[in-house]
């Protein structure tokens, strides 16, 4: 029997507390219960599940970030999880400017029971890249898939294989010279967690597999580094899919995000 209870405590603890090295060009300051992160596409605020804070206080600690990110000219998101106090946090956030994206389920596996030989179609091979020219592939992968414009990513990815290349490990899966699908590793140093993030897949190479080869070519380089717990913010689609190779659903995460507005 799964402990739900002791992995939300763990994940908690350990990634919602010390973050891993930024990317390159990116910097953490500290607001409070807040950690806020600068410097990326837009800004990002994360804190404990319980900011210690209510009333006019966290009206204020709400304000102060999105006017730090106004005098910048840029985005933010609050990322919120579905355990977070106090519980009028998102009316506050709301009240604030701040919209809310598409809700995502956090799934927690042992890495130990993910690990396997990756499993391709014919024709598909699965590496794992480190250079400039890959980063640009991939976000051109992500920006047809969610037909959106996302060459931001190739710059974030390139920039965090040069702040910490020992700590994140991007794989690309390819049919010839097209990438179907990109994902990505990232460890986090003191801690029993890596997170899987990416995995996205052209739409005419789904239900090939492709995605669950590459949980599990993840999962074995975390094992190897001594990984105990896989962590995805996951999605509707790929949520079942994780479900089923054993994760875990401990809470919901969803972004609050703050635009400037248009001149």
């Amino acid at each position: 029997m799964t402990d739900i209870d002791g992995l939300l405590a763990a994940y908690d603890e350990q990634m919602r507390g010390a973050a891993p090295t930024p990317p390159a060009g990116a910097r953490y300051e500290q607001d409070g219960p807040l950690l806020r992160i600068v410097g990326q596409f837009r800004g990002l605020v994360t804190g404990p599940a319980d900011l210690g804070v209510g009333g006019a206080a966290l009206d204020g600690l709400i304000a102060r970030q999105r006017d730090y990110f106004a005098a910048r000219g840029e985005a933010v998101e609050w990322k919120v999880r579905g355990h977070d106090r106090p519980a009028d946090l998102t009316d506050r956030l709301r009240a604030a400017g701040f919209v809310p994206e598409a809700q995502e389920t956090v799934l927690i596996g042992r890495a130990d029971e993910l690990a396997a030989e990756p499993v391709l179609p014919d024709g598909v091979v699965l590496r794992q890249v480190t250079e400039d020219r890959d980063m640009r592939r991939i976000a051109a992968l992500e920006s047809a898939v969610w037909g959106m414009e996302m060459s931001w990513l190739g710059d974030d990815l390139s920039a965090r294989i040069s702040a910490s290349p020992d700590q994140i490990a991007v794989l690309v899966a390819e049919a010839g010279d097209e990438v179907v699908c990109a994902a990505w590793l990232v460890l986090r140093a003191g801690t029993e967690f890596a997170g899987l993030w990416g995995g996205s897949t052209l739409p005419a190479w789904r239900g090939r597999g492709i995605y669950r080869a590459t949980v599990a070519a993840r999962a074995r380089l975390a094992l190897a580094r001594g990984v105990t717990w896989l962590q995805v913010d996951a999605s509707d689609d790929s949520s079942p899919i994780l479900r089923r190779l054993g994760f875990h659903a401990v809470t919901t995460t969803t972004p609050y995000v703050w635009t400037p507005p248009q001149p």
